[in-house]
């Protein structure tokens, strides 16, 4: 990757859109390049597909739970607890952490009524020792587009860091 690549990744995040005529009007780069970029960088896995943001509480998913979860160690657990993990109902993130914490998901729902189907399937794990969860209030900010939280030239600098 490149400072071109950091452009045309930074203007998708910016535009929400891989739309070449849309990228070329943003950064003057070339559309030809901007074809040619954005191939590359979904061969590289840079680009994984094409996101469409969804406002989720405007399809029924407002409730958002923060669960820490505390599972028993044992070789690999955290790769065997982790997918299990991955497959409850709408759990959207799973992390491994460090700490008192060993997992922390983030869940979700469409009411609070499907907290209680929740629990029920952290408690059908049988590694999992206990959790801890909490009920967001309002979301103060959820940015599913993560370069625009940082400032171009830090991109870039993180791009040049790469390059050496």
């Amino acid at each position: 990757m490149d400072k071109r690549d950091v452009k045309i990744l930074s203007a998708i995040t910016n535009l929400g859109t891989g739309s070449p005529d849309r990228l070329h009007e943003e950064t003057g780069i070339p559309k030809s390049t901007i074809y040619y970029r954005l191939n590359n960088l979904r061969e590289e896995g840079v680009i994984e597909n094409d996101l469409y943001d969804i406002d989720y509480e405007k399809v029924g998913l407002g409730v958002t739970v923060i669960a820490e979860v505390i599972a028993e160690y044992d070789e690999g657990y955290h790769e065997r607890v982790g997918e299990k993990l991955s497959a409850i109902e709408g759990a959207d993130q799973v992390y491994f952490t460090m700490g008192e914490t060993d997992f922390v998901v983030i869940v979700r729902l469409g009411n609070q009524g499907m907290v209680e189907d929740l629990i029920s399937q952290f408690e059908g794990i049988d590694e999992v020792i206990r959790t801890r969860s909490m009920f967001t209030i309002s979301t103060i900010k959820n940015e599913p587009r993560l370069l625009k939280n940082f400032e171009f030239e830090t991109l870039e600098a993180i791009a040049d860091a790469e390059d050496e």
